[in-house]
């Protein structure tokens, strides 16, 4: 599977960004999707995840009620909707896939990742 992110970019804090990720794959539908983010000198962090069905979905607490990860498995795309945007949510973000049900807070169960996208937000 191959993963193509993209949305990044520079937005002030307060502001809003909609991260996207697609994929090569046919059989999307099958997959457990998540976002990590990796900020300068620090680790990749779990941000959002979401189950192949869809209806189950988990968010850091640093995000939660902020972000939103959605799913299109007709466009083969992962989303990250994200609002209310602060200055320690810039990070380059990666998407990731696995096959699989339930989505996971840990980089190592995923398989596929993106090239990541860019996020800065100034104060």
């Amino acid at each position: 599977v191959q993963l193509q992110a993209s949305g990044g970019g520079l937005v002030q804090a307060g502001g809003s960004l909609r991260l996207s990720c697609a994929a090569s794959e046919r059989t999307f539908g099958n997959y457990v999707l998540g976002w990590f983010r990796q900020a300068p000198g620090k680790e990749r962090e779990f941000v959002a995840g979401l189950s192949s069905s869809g209806f189950s979905k988990g968010y850091a607490d640093s995000v939660k009620d902020r972000f939103t990860i959605s799913r299109d498995n007709a466009k083969n795309t992962v989303y990250l909707q994200m609002n209310s945007l602060k200055s320690e949510d810039t990070a380059v973000y990666y998407c990731a896939a696995r096959r699989g049900l339930a989505y996971s807070y840990t980089t190592s169960d995923y398989d596929y990742w993106g090239q990541g996208t860019l996020v800065t937000v100034s104060s």
